[in-house]
């Protein structure tokens, strides 16, 4: 059986689809002729985005006036699935929500899900997903044999974003059942962690810091840096745990996975946990004082030397240049 009909759970922020539902869309519609995107909150305001990039249909859920959108967004897919408009598979995003969403969609609908989802290709009219395993080591393969729609939850970065000149997907209302007791709870409040320049998982440079930095007042010249370059601090996981820097600042497996145009490591040793988030950078660059660490292994250039001295060089020859 071919594949007709793919829905792309797609996610907004300030007004605008996020980067990875712009990514899903791309894949999707390189794989199946109709392509869909269901959506709450203000995602009918990004239509002509989400047309652009291959949706000819938006199910909006609405405004969900504080709730959490995992049990009514599942709710109001299941209702519609089981009514009869069932697509052959579902692309979600690795997000918060998008993983919420996709356990409730399981339960509601008794389907299998399979996560963290690297590729995806079309085979013997069904779906051919790729995960990497083995910390990136190996990829292993795997493809739902049972009724569909499949559940497939996406990581970031596994695809390109490219638009394909669409027309406005046309907005239709997605009515969300009753949801009980489990749909009682509500938000009462929202934090926004404060921050300069572009988003990590979005920005073209990333400077990240790792143990090397010695102490956790030294990660300040990393964002230093980072400012200048126009780009975006990260960090490996080790110095996320020791409490350095928060959690949105994490490269890796169990973080943020990003392709930027350069990629700077600072004294960050290449444990493969970091590797497979940022080793699809364009340009990496590794500075490091042990000439054994693995992050050489691939770094497009690397510096064997005492990060607290290479940085500050760097830092000053850069403000010399503007």
């Amino acid at each position: 059986m071919a594949i007709d009909k793919i829905w792309v759970l797609a996610e907004s922020a300030d007004g605008k689809p996020t980067t990875i539902t712009l990514e899903l869309l791309t894949a999707a519609r390189s794989l199946a002729g109709t392509v869909e995107a269901v959506g709450w909150g203000d995602i009918a305001s990004c239509a002509a985005t989400l047309g652009e990039y291959g949706a000819t249909t938006l199910h909006d859920v609405g405004d969900l006036a504080g709730s959490l959108p995992g049990v009514p967004v599942a709710a109001a897919m299941a209702a519609a699935i089981q009514a009869g408009d069932a697509p052959d598979a579902i692309l979600i995003p690795a997000t918060y929500d998008g993983r919420d969403v996709a356990g409730r969609l399981s339960v509601r609908l008794d389907r299998p899900v399979l996560t963290n989802v690297v590729g995806l290709a079309a085979v013997d009219g069904g779906l051919e997903t790729e995960h990497a395993i083995f910390g990136g080591a190996q990829v292993a393969k795997a493809r739902f044999t049972g009724d569909g729609p499949g559940l497939f939850v996406v990581r970031a970065k596994s695809f390109a974003a490219e638009a394909s000149g669409g027309g406005p997907a046309a907005v239709s209302p997605l009515a969300v059942p009753d949801t009980g007791a489990s749909g009682s709870a509500r938000v009462l409040a929202r934090h926004v962690e404060e921050r300069t320049g572009p988003k990590l998982d979005e920005a073209d440079v990333v400077v990240s810091g790792g143990r090397g930095l010695g102490d956790k007042d030294h990660y300040a010249m990393i964002e230093e840096l980072a400012g200048l370059l126009k780009g975006a601090p990260g960090a490996s996981r080790a110095i996320v745990d020791a409490g350095w820097v928060p959690y949105a600042y994490q490269v890796g497996q169990t973080g943020k996975t990003v392709k930027p145009t350069v990629y700077l490591a600072c004294g960050i040793s290449g444990a493969t946990q970091h590797l497979v988030g940022m080793k699809g950078s364009k340009n990496i660059v590794a500075i490091n004082k042990d000439q054994d660490a693995p992050i050489f292994s691939v770094a497009d250039l690397g510096v064997v030397g005492d990060v607290h001295k290479v940085v500050p060089k760097l830092i000053e020859a850069i403000k010399a240049r503007s």
